[in-house]
């Protein structure tokens, strides 16, 4: 295996990939079958990548993702400072993590990486 993406279910998958751009993904392609039908977007970072989609059997609502980075406090900032609401790191027995929702309701836990 080389690597896994998880789906998400989105209901705006361009105003989820604008909020995701704070974590540092960026978008890397979409799909629609023809207009007016459901978006499917691809965003990715570095070492990740996330399917973002507004088709309804693809993933449900409330899905939890575990996030790795190399500062988890430089993130909190950078998050507090474009305006989104959300409580400091706590400090968990691996390290300081980050609690976060996105727009969509889907729950991201941000832990320091190792390397």
């Amino acid at each position: 295996m080389t690597s896994v993406t998880p789906f998400l279910r989105v209901a705006d998958a361009q105003a989820s990939a604008e909020f995701y751009k704070l974590l540092g993904f960026e978008p890397l392609w979409e799909h629609r079958f023809e207009p007016g039908l459901p978006l499917f977007l691809a965003i990715g970072s570095d070492d990740g990548r996330i399917f973002l989609s507004e088709h309804r059997g693809d993933a449900r609502p409330d899905t939890l993702l575990y996030l790795s980075v190399p500062d988890v406090d430089a993130l909190f900032e950078r998050l507090r400072a474009a305006g989104v609401e959300l409580a400091p790191p706590e400090d968990a027995p691996w390290g300081p993590e980050l609690a976060l929702t996105d727009p969509d309701g889907n729950r991201l836990r941000v832990g320091r990486s190792d390397g």
